[in-house]
């Protein structure tokens, strides 16, 4: 099972490096990448996603996931009620793992305008070496 970590920064200049610093990350073996994207949400409100393309959705199934996870968390927080039984299985098994509403509304509240996340679902991660080397770019994680 997948972990999902964001954190959240004040700006896309710290976003980028925190997110640079997880692809290093990958390199070392700390952390075993199922995704990653930095999502920076401009002064007009609108929400920008990067991600690298060789890490994230290898498979069809895992870029649906992958996209019905930022659907959740930034996109379009509604979109369970607009798309019906096939989405709301989808987003009941999401739940179970461990996305709520109060983390949803958590990660909502990170990303004002202006504002950036680096968001990791992680397959593997050695908690200890990772939370060490992502230190000094602080942020702030929401609470699960």
């Amino acid at each position: 099972m997948s972990e999902l970590i964001v954190i959240g920064y004040d700006g896309p200049t710290q976003a980028t490096q925190a997110y640079q610093q997880v692809q290093k990350l990958q390199g070392d073996f700390i952390v075993n990448l199922a995704g990653l994207a930095v999502v920076h949400v401009d002064e007009k409100g609108e929400t920008h996603v990067d991600t690298p393309s060789k890490i994230v959705g290898v498979s069809a199934a895992s870029g649906a996931l992958w996209g019905a996870v930022f659907g959740l968390l930034f996109l379009v927080p509604g979109l369970g009620l607009l798309l019906g039984g096939a989405m709301g299985g989808l987003i009941g098994k999401l739940s179970k793992t461990g996305i709520n509403d109060q983390f949803r509304n958590q990660v909502h509240d990170l990303l004002g305008p202006g504002r950036s996340a680096v968001v990791i679902m992680a397959s593997k991660i050695t908690e200890d070496k990772f939370a060490a080397a992502m230190q000094p770019y602080g942020g702030t994680r929401p609470l699960k």
